[in-house]
């Protein structure tokens, strides 16, 4: 082991010369969400003078705080509005409106359609021509209409010719210094004051049978949204963007430039699109917008302001760190009140009582081991003897859940108060009726039928407590901790045995049960549990009781079944992917023996190899810690800089996407879909599934953010991530805003 930092913790290894590249927690620009709800579809978006303005069927409204107020001009449908030259003109079926100088003022009587700021003016165009805005007069741009009727063709240029002179013009944009004009079917420009459609492009062509939706100008290109994807046009070239390049959904409607130049959104009939150094990142209902057909799209200063027919989602840009997200998470906790007698957990909303409660689980220890092993890595990174008492407070939580019960070394699932305001776990293992059992002063109840899940925790979570946080009494502690569950085990033959005497459903590994249906199953993962456990509990006690169990184990080929014990056929869980770690994590620090290591390097090996292609950061570090082998470092920190920090369940939908074949660098055993970001499921734990694409809770659970506290911290630990570059404390931490539970 590396020596350690702090002289009362024996520290974990630290790899010396990692193939990893080492990532800067820099600056970053984090979402923030926001929403305002409305009867009315809004129909167009635009943000003049730092006001966004948006229009409906009865007119134009501006945003104030967070309210939509009536903002003057035309009374009827305002399908769009641009901000133009220093004005906002408004598209409706009255006329064409301009507003500058505090008021409105009406150009034309008749429709219009679309407006660009080209060579310097704004141009407008009715359904049959374009003209320049000078003053308060229209001067025409084109000497004839753009629409004669339809008269045959023998090429496919002059079928785009003729079927456009048949159709209204819809849209207009500057592109290379060229007028173009957009119609249902084709996009035609501006010449020698004509409309031309024959000189638009050589190669390709706008998606066969499409619609166009929009018009424009991004730089060297010029985007047209359609109903079958987006096609561009660079130079005289059209490009199709579907689902396989990326789009994450082919109807398209609108398309905006982004705040800064170098991005650009798309608005669709299923959500919003950001596409940014070429990633196409996808923003759904319900978290990001008040409903799925997005109508258009405006953006001001580092804000992002998304028109749906439910109303305005709002994406707002702050400048962040990982460390100031990792210490918003833990603000979270604590204004949520999600950490109750110790433990930390999800809310639940009570539709009876129209509040929110503390959910006592099945797992309250299994997700306290991340938030303890998220402080222990946070301790021994910075130091600061509060986050040490914050370690210490986790690592008695999880030591009551043994305490509690009156079987020595049997840890409870959870502990309530008898009479709390919180919400029982309603089952226990796989359905059962739960097992809630009182002490016998009356006062608490604690949950049996423990599951192996809960003591795979119990012991990854105190040996990184016990190297990297523990002093004195509470090194002690943890290490009797261990012992005591450790002998509970081997003493009743490799089992936990509940009140009752007989074992529990889950917590099994007797080579009598490996040989069951179940346990056959189950017997590389319980293998590779078993032999962590009793090799932690020898490295950090000394027992040789534990030893001799070790031994025991051996004999019995245990160490021969860890190789495998990834499923992934006929049986594919994802929960039990963590249950491996917790249990690589520990075994892969403290054993020696060079042929152990040879197996349980290559089961991590064959278990990385499947699960990296889930893109969970928590499975990434480890694998890296343990093996000194790469890992996409960038990858992770874009991972963590997706997690939204509203940690409500929100629904989400990604099933109907067009982008979800696999990567070609990548192999899915799982599926023929790639995985999602948190930015379009929300809040996880590492038990969670990435490969899901449909879930939520339509916003009526609070997930606990734990696992991004610990894998941040568990990242800088190693090395794998570098502290911020920036040395202002707002943008490492966040202000204490003294809210309390019954005020969310």
């Amino acid at each position: 082991m590396s020596s350690a930092k702090n002289p009362a913790t024996a520290g974990l290894p630290i790899p010396k010369a990692p193939r990893w590249k080492q990532v800067r927690d820099s600056v970053y620009l984090q979402e923030v969400e926001g929403r305002v709800e409305t009867a009315q579809p809004l129909l167009a978006a635009a943000v003049f003078d730092n006001t966004l303005y948006v229009g409906n069927k009865l007119g134009v409204q501006r945003l104030e705080s967070d309210t939509l107020v009536p903002a003057g001009g035309p009374t009827d449908r305002v399908s769009r509005l641009r901000a133009l030259n220093g004005a906002l003109f408004a598209f409706s079926g009255q006329g064409l409106w301009r507003y500058d100088a505090g008021s409105w003022f009406q150009l034309s009587g008749e429709t219009f359609s679309d407006g660009c700021v080209h060579l310097g003016s704004v141009v407008v165009t009715s359904l049959t021509h374009a003209y320049q805005v000078n003053g308060d007069l229209l001067e025409p741009l084109n000497t004839a209409p753009a629409g004669p009727p339809f008269s045959g063709f023998a090429s496919y240029a002059e079928v785009l010719r003729d079927m456009s002179r048949s159709q209204p013009i819809l849209g207009v944009a500057s592109y290379a210094e060229t007028l173009y004009i957009r119609h249902a079917t084709a996009v035609g420009l501006l010449q020698d004051g004509k409309f031309v459609y024959n000189d638009v492009s050589d190669w390709g062509h706008l998606p066969i049978g499409a619609t166009t939706r929009d018009l424009m100008a991004f730089g060297s290109q010029l985007l047209v949204p359609t109903d079958k994807g987006l096609a561009a046009l660079r130079g005289m070239s059209w490009l199709a963007i579907t689902g396989k390049d990326g789009l994450c959904y082919e109807d398209t409607i609108c398309v905006a430039e982004g705040f800064d130049g170098a991005d650009y959104w798309i608005g669709t009939s299923r959500g919003a699109i950001r596409v940014i150094d070429g990633e196409y990142q996808y923003f759904g209902c319900q978290r990001w917008i008040p409903n799925d057909r997005v109508n258009a799209i405006a953006c001001g200063d580092r804000v992002v302001y998304i028109a749906t027919d439910g109303g305005l989602g709002i994406i707002t840009y702050e400048p962040y760190t990982l460390q100031k997200k990792a210490d918003w998470y833990e603000r979270w906790i604590e204004d949520w009140g999600m950490q109750r007698l110790g433990f930390v957990g999800c809310l639940v909303w009570d539709e009876r009582d129209k509040d929110w409660r503390r959910f006592v689980s099945d797992n309250d220890g299994g997700w306290t081991a991340h938030l303890l092993s998220a402080f222990s890595f946070k301790y021994a990174v910075t130091k600061d003897r509060a986050v040490r008492e914050q370690a210490v407070e986790a690592f008695r939580a999880l030591k009551w859940l043994e305490e509690i019960t009156p079987i020595p070394g049997f840890p409870a699932r959870a502990i309530a108060g008898v009479g709390e305001h919180c919400a029982l776990a309603p089952t226990g293992s796989a359905g059962r009726p739960s097992e809630w059992n009182p002490t016998p002063d009356g006062k608490w109840l604690w949950k049996g039928d423990t599951s192996s899940d809960e003591v795979g925790a119990h012991f990854y979570a105190t040996a990184i407590f016990y190297e990297l946080a523990s002093e004195g009494e509470d090194r002690d502690a943890a290490r009797k901790h261990i012992c005591r569950i450790m002998s509970h085990i081997i003493d009743n033959g490799w089992m936990l045995r509940d009140l009752d005497g007989k074992p529990t459903r889950w917590a099994r590994w007797e080579p009598e049960y490996l040989k069951t249906p179940e346990g056959f199953e189950a017997r590389g993962l319980q293998a590779l549990e078993a032999l962590s456990m009793v090799t932690t509990a020898y490295a950090i006690t000394g027992d040789e009781k534990f030893q001799r169990g070790k031994q025991q184990l051996l004999d019995l080929g245990y160490h021969h079944e860890v190789l495998r014990q990834k499923l992934v056929f006929p049986t594919i869980t994802h929960f039990d992917d963590r249950l491996a770690f917790l249990a690589y994590h520990p075994l892969l620090t403290y054993e020696t023996d060079p042929q152990l290591r040879s197996l349980y390097r290559r089961s991590l090996e064959r278990s990385w190899e499947i699960k990296r292609f889930q893109n969970m950061v928590w499975f990434d570090l480890i694998y890296g810690a343990l093996s000194e082998n790469e890992i996409d470092t960038a990858r992770a920190v874009t991972n963590l800089r997706a997690w939204p920090l509203d940690c409500r369940s929100y629904t989400f939908t990604n099933s109907h996407r067009a982008d979800l074949s696999v990567p070609k660098e990548c192999v899915n055993y799982i599926g023929d879909w790639k995985c999602m970001t948190t930015r379009e499921i929300g809040v996880v734990d590492w038990g969670d599934d990435f490969m899901q694409l449909d879930g939520g809770n339509d916003g009526k659970g609070v997930n606990d953010p734990s696992g991004f506290i610990e894998a941040y911290w568990m990242a800088r630990y190693y090395g794998m991530m570098l502290p911020p570059d920036s040395a202002d404390a707002r943008l490492l931490s966040v202000e204490n805003r003294r809210l309390t539970f019954a005020s969310n």
